[in-house]
């Protein structure tokens, strides 16, 4: 008899995980609310122009083709684990937990035979907390998102085509993605656009080995990446909702604020700088993350899966979910620790 798997994917665990239990001759159920594999390393090429979007977002129907991989496009509503299900009865007797999807298709995984539910869903931008943020930046996290972002900036190059008038792109966040994705729009725009990055630390890459923050910084600095180090964003409105002051940074080019602009008001977090404006024609977003854990049913008892403070899912060494022998999390949607129970970036270079 073939052993099942459940799974619910985001990028790396989807490679791994099912390239993994596929050679062993499991029974493999994948299940993801997009209709395509996104290998998120590459979505700044998409800005950059290096790669066709079929080479970053290939379909799963074409990549498991010639496996014995099921896959449902569908979206995860409900979760009710085995001790819910213990408690309040279940349709068999075997049957350790349901996932509710948002077709209705509803599945069990038994407690006594050799299925498994791995959650690999990922996390997504969390905008929520700074005024205007989810009204008006842009998150580079999904192949939408990157999508998106290369849109505007193509509207925008062909807004300012001839007119002498710099692009100008605020990103917000200095770790890896935000450093990546401001080389990268810097590299794009060259002397046709500013871009400015902004980090609530006083470098970039903080939790970065010094070598790898030192060759970042030179990067930056060669594609003339403007740095607002030790600044967190207060609020984000389009130009013109308040008014500058004669003390606040304004526009290098003279003109009145366009409605289609944006103001970003950015804060010191340390003493010696002062409150500053940003003007800029596109905001995106790189900092804070939430994992995508589905609702778990009944409601009121939110703990039925153990949570750490990020909202993460606690796993022993073998990923196994804590009191859940039949429930497995991975990437985002667990932890790692170091070697005195520390959390780790929630980063690829550390997961």
């Amino acid at each position: 008899m073939h052993s099942r798997w459940w799974i619910w994917r985001t990028v790396y665990s989807f490679a791994s995980g099912i390239s993994s239990v596929a050679m062993q001759y499991w029974e493999v159920l994948l299940i993801d609310q997009s209709e395509c594999f996104v290998f998120k390393p590459m979505l700044y090429e998409l800005l950059s122009g290096e790669v066709d979007a079929w080479e970053i977002a290939p379909r799963f129907s074409d990549l498991l083709a010639n496996t014995d991989v099921q896959f449902i496009q569908d979206r995860v509503k409900l979760l009710r684990p085995y001790y819910d299900m213990l408690t309040n009865g279940c349709q068999r007797s075997t049957c350790a937990g349901t996932v509710q999807l948002e077709s209705d298709l509803l599945i069990e995984y038994d407690c006594i035979g050799l299925a498994r539910l791995v959650l690999a869903l990922g996390a997504e931008p969390k905008l929520e907390g700074v005024p205007g943020a989810a009204e008006f930046a842009l998150p580079f996290s999904t192949f939408d998102d990157a999508c998106k972002v290369n849109d505007d900036l193509k509207l925008l190059e062909r807004k300012y085509f001839g007119k002498g008038y710099p692009i100008q792109v605020v990103v917000v966040g200095c770790g890896y993605s935000g450093v990546e994705l401001a080389a990268t729009v810097s590299e794009r725009l060259q002397n046709k656009g500013i871009v400015r990055a902004i980090n609530l630390e006083s470098t970039i890459l903080p939790s970065a080995p010094a070598g790898n923050r030192e060759a970042a910084l030179r990067v930056l600095l060669e594609r003339n990446v403007e740095l607002f180090l030790g600044y967190f964003v207060s609020s984000i409105s389009r130009a013109g909702a308040d008014q500058l002051t004669e003390d606040r940074m304004t526009t290098n080019i003279g003109e009145e604020h366009d409605p289609e602009k944006f103001v970003v008001q950015i804060q010191p977090a340390e003493r010696g700088l002062q409150p500053q404006s940003l003007e800029a024609d596109l905001v995106l977003w790189t900092v804070g993350n939430k994992p995508r854990l589905p609702q778990l049913d009944p409601c009121d008892r939110p703990h039925l899966l153990p949570l750490n403070g990020r909202g993460q899912a606690e796993t022993d060494e073998t990923l196994r979910v804590k009191g859940h022998p039949r429930i497995f999390a991975l990437g985002d949607s667990s932890p790692l620790r170091d070697s005195s129970g520390n959390l780790l970036p929630a980063t690829a270079q550390v997961k």
